[in-house]
């Protein structure tokens, strides 16, 4: 009999089946991209299908009686308290778009000042803000108008519209729920219809469809499938001739002033710009709330570099910095992660160069600023499947929500493509420079053009042939291909003109260079900043263990809504003159504060300020008439200090600076302890009696006695 296996051998074998899972995957993608065969392609699904299927299954035993993130009382607080609403709810509402209330909001503005001092102060960014709208001969030249579709059918009587491939999931879905005892060989039939839904062509999808009797609300069978770009398109001027989209990125506008934002930097590199704003997807079946939207706010940093010279100034300051990291090897072999400074990653190649493991540090740092456990953090790099031909090295920030591991964060190395693609487009140079000191010697090509025979095949456009060829001639490695082929095969394509040997003849020389001419490549950390709010709602969110109705959102005091609560212990004018004049001053102080005068007990109205999560709160009692002291709350211990009145703006704001913590506060300030319905009671009080009054119950001292 063999012997039961621990948590830990258990967890073992579900990183080794996930790994397999990853493998198997990458080898699907392959085959699909390849052309392979229908029956190599669903035997490999089939594969994928069962090690999913086990993967589920030891997961679920793996989780046994772990706690379970409680999504009821989540989304009914952040619906109560308008964290997050739908948008146009009275209307109906549309599905992917979404409201901020009041708390969301503020908390979203913190986050995004934080990341501007985090990332465009500190790193001394050049930051814009380009328009929403965007031109489509810039989302051609990127490739965002051919490539960023989805294929979708309609409803033919009420013209609604489905993406394809997930009605095709659904149905099948639905076909496996209607029929329990289905032999286990037709199932695996159907499941392997689903994995590849996203892979069929129009056509093969248009069957599939009608073999899985997929009707629209109407009941009538859906029109045809058809290639949707899920950019939002519209037109700029009252003609409406000139097409434009709502853009689904912020990057191109930085890319498109890449020259001017060089010049302004004194031409110098390597340099970063930046951008916050709002990118738009037409998702045709929006899912998972907040994490799959049509319009959210993005942060991108677009870091400009020598391709040759992918240092960073700063790297030693992180070198020693820890990351969990998921690379492509460890993802198809032992399915675990590893713990690694930023310095060995670089070293042994894991992480292709210091600019892109200094950004993915620094991100780090910033989740941790703004209050994600980081326990919850890992950073997992793309398989050689998923990666762009042009890219470089490619990594995720995933965080970790109830919805699983969700891409927040994306780190990539680019390399030369975009400025390149714009570059070749527009016939305008996306070049920087960079002084060599001692002066190089480098090997280039001397062109003589004949130009009766340019002129005569390429008419208007014979000097943007030979000025492409010219500025390939600068160095010899960019030439050497092209004359190559001129030697072998007489002729060359390039951008569409073909270049025939009779037409130029080159020499192979050097020449001494005080400054080398570069296309710059670029790093681009993008930040999905409504991913993250999501999952900074889900990490902070909390349940009293004494009472699981009573429920905290335990942000970080630097990004919580609201600073501190100021209550009145009753309704006393007097009580309410101090607690007026202690919120005017935290506010003077850009400390957001809430004062809640309402005659709930002292208690209820704590439990409003730790849903909202407030990190403080200070109630003026009747001992404040007395001596000018009050006393102050902390939110996650639930513990208070009592404390002079004028000093409560100052120990506050240097909390929320990082200036000194709630530690060393507790013990500069004497501790007091609190009444179950809230209200402060030092350890040392006289005996205290409580009167009920018109004012509702009051503590009051004793009646001496005789």
């Amino acid at each position: 009999m063999s012997e039961e296996k621990t948590p830990q051998q258990m967890q073992d074998d579900l990183d080794a089946l996930n790994a397999q899972i990853t493998s198997q995957g990458a080898t699907v993608r392959t085959l699909k991209k390849e052309g392979g065969t229908a029956e190599a392609i669903a035997e490999a699904v089939q594969m994928l299908q069962k090690l999913k299927i086990e993967a589920g299954a030891m997961t679920e035993l793996l989780q046994g009686d772990k706690p379970q993130f409680n999504r009821k009382a989540f989304d009914d607080l952040v619906l109560r308290k308008m964290f997050v609403v739908p948008s146009f709810e009275i209307h109906g509402g549309v599905k992917g778009l979404f409201d901020l209330g009041p708390p969301a909001c503020a908390l979203k503005a913190a986050m995004i000042d934080l990341w501007r001092k985090h990332f465009v102060l500190n790193e001394q960014m050049l930051e814009m803000e380009c328009t929403n709208l965007t031109p489509e001969v810039v989302l051609k030249t990127s490739g965002h108008v051919d490539r960023f579709t989805d294929l979708m059918v309609k409803d033919p009587p009420t013209g609604e519209c489905f993406r394809a491939d997930k009605l095709l999931e659904d149905a099948i879905d639905h076909l496996l729920e209607e029929n329990p005892t289905m032999p286990t060989e037709e199932k695996e039939d159907h499941l392997r219809i689903q994995r590849q839904a996203d892979a069929f062509t129009p056509k093969e999808l248009d069957e599939l469809l009608i073999k899985y009797n997929c009707k629209g609300p109407s009941g009538e069978a859906y029109s045809p499938s058809f290639p949707f770009n899920l950019m939002f398109k519209t037109s700029i001027g009252p003609e409406g001739t000139a097409v434009g989209f709502l853009r689904p990125e912020t990057a191109q506008g930085l890319f498109v002033n890449f020259r001017r934002l060089l010049d302004l930097n004194a031409g110098k590199t390597p340099f970063a710009a930046a951008q916050i704003g709002l990118g738009f997807r037409n998702e045709i079946a929006p899912r998972s709330g907040l994490l799959r939207v049509r319009e959210f706010c993005m942060a991108e940093i677009e870091h400009f570099v020598n391709p040759k010279d992918k240092t960073h100034p700063n790297f030693a300051t992180i070198a020693e910095k820890e990351l969990v990291l998921f690379g492509r090897d460890d993802q198809l072999g032992s399915g675990k992660t590893k713990k690694i400074t930023c310095g060995e990653a670089v070293k042994s190649g894991l992480i292709n160069n210091q600019t892109l493991a200094y950004f993915m540090a620094r991100t780090q740092l910033y989740m941790e600023k703004i209050g994600m456990d980081p326990l919850r953090l890992r950073f997992r790099q793309h398989l050689a499947t998923e990666m762009a031909h042009y890219a470089a090295d490619c990594w995720d920030l995933e965080i970790e929500s109830s919805y699983g591991w969700v891409e927040c964060v994306g780190h990539a190395d680019r390399a030369c493509y975009d400025l390149e693609v714009h570059s070749k487009a527009t016939k305008t140079p996306m070049l920087a420079t960079q002084k060599v000191d001692p002066p190089q010697e480098i090997e280039l090509a001397k062109l003589k053009f004949n130009r009766k025979l340019l002129g005569q095949a390429f008419k208007a456009d014979q000097r943007v042939v030979s000025g492409m060829l010219e500025g390939m001639a600068e160095n010899w490695e960019d030439f050497e291909p092209v004359a190559t082929a001129l030697e072998t095969e007489g002729k060359i394509t390039l951008d569409g003109f073909e270049i025939t040997k009779d037409m130029v003849t080159w020499t192979k020389t050097t020449k001494k260079v005080h400054e080398i001419k570069f296309t710059p490549s670029v790093i681009e950390p993008s930040f999905g900043m409504g991913r993250i709010l999501y999952s900074l709602l889900e990490h902070s969110f909390d349940q009293r263990e004494e009472d699981e109705q009573r429920c905290v959102m335990k942000f970080n005091p630097q990004v919580a809504p609201e600073k501190c609560a100021v209550l009145p212990i009753s309704s006393n004018p007097e009580c309410n003159v101090v607690v007026d004049a202690i919120a005017q001053d935290l506010m003077e102080s850009d400390l957001a504060t809430r004062v809640d005068k309402s005659s709930a007990a002292l208690g209820r109205r704590y439990a409003r300020a730790d849903e909202l999560g407030l990190p403080f709160a200070v109630t003026v009692d009747f001992q404040t008439l007395v001596d000018g002291t009050v006393t102050m709350r902390e939110r996650d211990s639930m513990k208070q200090i009592r404390l002079p009145k004028d000093e409560v703006t100052t120990l506050i704001f240097m909390i929320v600076h990082k200036k000194m913590t709630w530690e060393k506060a507790a013990a500069k300030y004497p501790e007091v302890q609190s009444t179950e319905d809230g209200e402060a009671v030092a350890a040392t009080e006289e005996p205290t009696v409580i009167e009920t009054t018109s004012r509702g119950a009051l503590r009051r001292p004793a009646p001496s006695t005789l």
